[in-house]
């Protein structure tokens, strides 16, 4: 599995990142399927520990990597597909403000059946301040500045 990240991240197919917390190992954050060209797009999928979900850390790791993307790599789209009834997962983009596009029945090949999975996107004219600005600026109490 770390052969094959490697290979594609050196091939510029993929970002493999791993996610600490509190300087453990707290999930994985992958924009895979980099494509070039007139299309310039990724998709991201990630996981998350249990003990860790709810406080946030996703949808940090997230809005970090679309920024990445957007500012640094060169994409103009990243879109992240999600199964219907993930609902943590929804609400990580729900959060961000990705923008819901539809369905792509069976989808994915998961738990022995093919899986449809909802699709959304960003691209990055959508967020010219940087997707993790805004999402910060959403949260009440929160401040705007970027350390």
């Amino acid at each position: 599995m770390v052969r094959h990240l490697r290979t594609e991240a050196q091939a510029g197919r993929m970002l493999p990142f791993v996610i600490e917390y509190e300087g453990k190992l707290a999930g994985q954050l992958t924009v895979a399927g980099i494509t070039w060209g007139s299309m310039c797009s990724g998709h991201i999928g990630y996981w998350i520990d249990r003990a860790v979900a709810g406080r946030g850390v996703m949808p940090t790791a997230v809005a970090l990597a679309v920024d990445h993307c957007f500012r640094s790599v060169g994409l103009h789209r990243v879109e992240v597909c999600i199964r219907p009834e993930n609902l943590p997962s929804r609400r990580v983009v729900e959060k961000l403000g990705f923008r819901e596009e539809g369905t792509r029945p069976r989808y994915l090949h998961i738990d022995g059946a093919w899986r449809d999975h909802l699709v959304f996107a960003l691209t990055a004219e959508e967020v010219p301040e940087g997707l993790l600005a805004r999402w910060h600026r959403s949260q009440p109490g929160r401040s705007t500045e970027i350390k």
